[in-house]
């Protein structure tokens, strides 16, 4: 697929598919992730695990099970198992999918797994940089009720103003921490 968004989150168009491919079809527009293949056999691809495949391959700077070298996003078309694309609809522009496969599944994943799918619950969200932008509108999509703790209030508008948090917390005022239930511990040796 020739590719429209080339960082380590791809988006293209599907231009040639395989006599076995049946999720895809030629013109779709599609995304990857960081892997393009695993062996499929092992307990962890079985579980939907391919992450932790001693056989995964990386979309970029691996080597493909016929030994050619794979460059991800700074190649003009790439070659991926159907297990690993996405179908991303026609009318989400391809600069607007590709962090989901990156940012957008790192803050997902945890958010799902701990329950914080349900409208209604309290995100706390440390940090306002990449992920935390993302974190914020994911966690808004789902309803929740939405903090952003950052060490600095320059953000304070951004989060509240432009991405829709309820509420903006800076960690460096102990009081305000405080009143929120929030206390700092100090690790040692």
């Amino acid at each position: 697929m020739p590719l429209l968004f080339r960082r380590h989150e791809i988006v293209g168009i599907v231009t040639k598919i395989g006599s076995n491919v049946k999720k895809f079809k030629v013109d779709d527009q599609v995304g990857v992730g960081v892997l393009v293949n695993s062996c499929k056999s092992c307990e962890y691809c079985d579980q939907d695990l391919e992450n932790y495949c001693p056989k995964m391959i990386f979309t970029y700077n691996a080597q493909n099970h016929d030994g050619t070298k794979t460059y991800g996003g700074y190649s003009d078309t790439i070659v991926v198992d159907q297990h690993f694309v996405l179908r991303i609809p026609d009318s989400m522009p391809a600069d607007g999918a590709a962090p989901l496969l990156c940012a957008g599944i790192t803050v997902y994943s945890p958010m799902k797994y701990y329950g914080m799918t349900e409208p209604g619950k309290h995100l706390g969200i440390v940090g306002l940089g990449g992920l935390g932008h993302v974190a914020v509108k994911i966690g808004k999509a789902f309803g929740l009720k939405v903090t952003v703790i950052s060490s600095s209030s320059r953000k304070e508008s951004e989060a509240l103003d432009r991405l829709g948090a309820d509420s903006f917390l800076v960690s460096s005022d102990p009081e305000k921490m405080k009143v929120c239930g929030i206390t700092h511990k100090l690790i040692t040796d």
